[in-house]
């Protein structure tokens, strides 16, 4: 069989899933799939309504009752349906999660990325995410997966009725899958003014023209539609440039080239040429122009949503960490004796409460204050939650030896998934800048200036007057950077 770094493979296989659900049985530590509310969640409690209790409740109960029991059916077929592609990125979905996805909506648990179906807050479904982070096969049975759900959201958002009709529905049905077709080759992507995959009216049509890679979820047979960002002008004011429009996979003149290795592995993560494809005039999204506010408003809670399940996959981490060390004797003594052992414990708690906090507080900003005024706090968290992820995975690849990266255990798998994440929608130096900006948007103050301190004989002998006529030392930055 493949190894499990194939992402695709672990999403449809089970295999993750299956590891995550036994870890969860046995570690009664963790709250996170218990139905009294968790500690982190208590500073929140008075935002918290009967809905989330109810909501959670559910999920927690399909997780144990109807997914957990699912797992070894979902392994099982895929296993067989390997057998009939010669890539396991052409693997159909498993038959089984037609039946988890009817029961999934039977439940009222379909969909509940939508806050118009699922009646909560940002702060609510978050850790719900989490769960699902824990449990990616039932991430997919209730149609909460990425790149779908922000692709739904902006159809959901800003789609006509007829793109709705035509696309939105089978989405949300589960019935098809999506692509997400932003990031080229050859310009930096992750500054969105940079795209240029051309889409010019004729008539009434438009004809796209780019090529595109990193396209998550394009080679599966279930993706149908792509949602693309390119521009309909090159001139004028640089962020109305950028449009979106819906182009089917089976287009003229779509041709998928490859799957992307991430770390060597083939995943489902394609290069596309777009070659002259016409689409009607109807498939673009809210109107020529306006791709980089839609692509802003598709970001924000999806960056959350990530930034959740990390988490529960940073959990997942830790309890293996836990078991390792309970069943693994070195030099006369269990690990969970060593102090080494109980050090990275510690930290791993440590870094998983306060980035779960920090989630919580972007959601709570994105609440009361909108995805806008958050901004800065989900661009902290879409550092520091996949990153101490990634750490506590690689810890645990640690504890487990060279266990850890073999096809046996599936920490080689979860790295190599969270390491990907941190590029899946701009490096952390990205975010980075938005952070750092929002800090040095100010300019200096008195108090930095007196904690800072300066030296008097500077001024007093007026030797460095002549360098920006002492703006910078003397003045204390009349003279600002470029921000």
């Amino acid at each position: 069989s493949r190894p499990l770094a194939q992402v695709p493979a672990i999403v449809l296989s089970g295999h993750i899933c299956f590891f995550a659900f036994v870890f969860l049985a046995r570690s009664a530590r963790m709250q996170v799939m218990s139905k009294e509310i968790p500690d982190a969640l208590l500073p929140y409690k008075e935002k918290l309504t009967p809905r989330f209790f109810e909501l959670r409740g559910k999920v927690i109960d399909f997780v144990t009752e109807v997914i957990n029991p699912a797992l070894p059916t979902v392994h099982a077929q895929r296993k067989e349906l390997l057998k009939t592609v010669d890539h396991p990125t052409k693997c159909p979905e498993p038959p089984m999660f037609n039946e988890l996805r009817a029961q999934a909506r039977a439940r009222g648990l379909a969909n509940l990325f939508l806050s118009e179906v699922c009646q909560l807050s940002v702060l609510e479904y978050s850790p719900i995410a989490e769960i699902l982070g824990m449990n990616p096969v039932a991430n997919l049975a209730m149609n909460c997966s990425a790149p779908d759900t922000g692709n739904m959201e902006v159809i959901e958002r800003f789609g006509t009725p007829e793109q709705k009709k035509q696309w939105l529905e089978p989405l949300l049905n589960g019935e098809i899958r999506s692509a997400f077709a932003m990031t080229e080759p050859g310009v930096a992507s992750s500054d969105a003014t940079n795209i240029s995959t051309r889409i010019e009216r004729d008539g009434d049509e438009y004809v796209v023209n780019g090529h595109k890679w990193w396209i998550s979820g394009a080679i599966r047979p279930e993706c149908k539609v792509f949602v693309l960002l390119g521009k309909t002008s090159f001139s004028g004011p640089l962020h109305q440039q950028q449009s979106m429009i819906l182009v089917p996979r089976d287009a003229p003149g779509v041709n998928i080239l490859r799957p992307l290795a991430v770390f060597g592995e083939e995943h489902d993560h394609a290069e596309i040429i777009f070659d002259n494809v016409r689409v009607p005039v109807g498939n673009i999204i809210l109107g020529e122009g306006r791709g980089f506010e839609i692509a802003q408003g598709r970001l924000g809670p999806g960056r959350i949503h990530h930034c959740m399940r990390s988490i529960g996959q940073a959990e997942l981490a830790l309890a293996a960490i836990v078991d390792r060390a309970h069943r693994r004797k070195a030099f006369g003594r269990l690990l969970a004796e060593k102090d080494g052992i109980r050090t990275a414990i510690a930290e791993a708690r440590i870094e998983i409460t306060m980035c779960r906090q920090l989630c919580y507080l972007a959601a709570v900003m994105a609440d009361e204050k909108g995805f806008k005024a958050a901004q800065t706090y989900i661009a902290m968290i879409k550092v520091a939650a996949p990153r101490a992820a990634l750490r506590i995975i690689d810890e645990a690849i640690q504890v487990h030896g060279a266990h850890g990266v073999s096809q046996d255990s599936h920490l080689a798998a979860m790295w190599t998934n969270m390491r990907t994440l941190r590029v899946a929608d701009g490096p952390d130096m990205v975010h980075m800048m938005t952070i750092a900006k929002k800090e040095l948007g100010g300019g200096g103050s008195a108090i930095g200036r007196k904690v800072s301190g300066t030296n008097a004989n500077v001024e007093k002998y007026g030797k460095f007057s002549h360098v920006e006529g002492g703006a910078l030392y003397i003045q204390g930055g009349a003279a600002k950077s470029k921000l």
